[in-house]
This record gives structure tokens, C-alpha cells and sequence, in this order.
């Protein structure tokens, strides 16, 4: 896993609509896994990401 700096967090956020996102596939390359594993964990443990985190 490289570092994670700011500015590399600020270039995968997205305004849409409005609101700020980031994108799953951009999520899961920063916590080093696969989006596939990213999205088997929000659903597993809703209790453990804010309500906002999926929409």
C-alpha cells in the first residue's frame, strides 16, 4: 500500500449533484483490498459505517 496523502484523497472526490462521493473501486484501492471485499464489509457491519457512507 503506498502513502496516502491528501492531495491523492482529494483527487477521488467527486461532486455530484451536489454532494461529495468517492467511488468504491477508489475506496477499496486506498484500504488496500478488493471492491468485491469492501462491499461484503459495509454489508456485514452496517453499525461500523456511518449511515451516509452507501447510498
Amino acid at each position: 500500500m503506498s502513502d496516502i496523502t491528501i492531495d491523492r484523497i482529494e483527487r477521488i472526490i467527486y461532486v455530484i449533484r451536489g454532494l461529495r462521493v468517492m467511488l468504491d473501486s477508489d475506496l477499496a484501492e486506498l484500504y488496500g483490498v478488493t471492491t468485491k471485499r469492501l462491499n461484503e464489509q459495509v454489508k456485514r457491519n452496517p453499525d461500523r459505517f456511518p449511515t451516509d457512507f452507501v447510498y
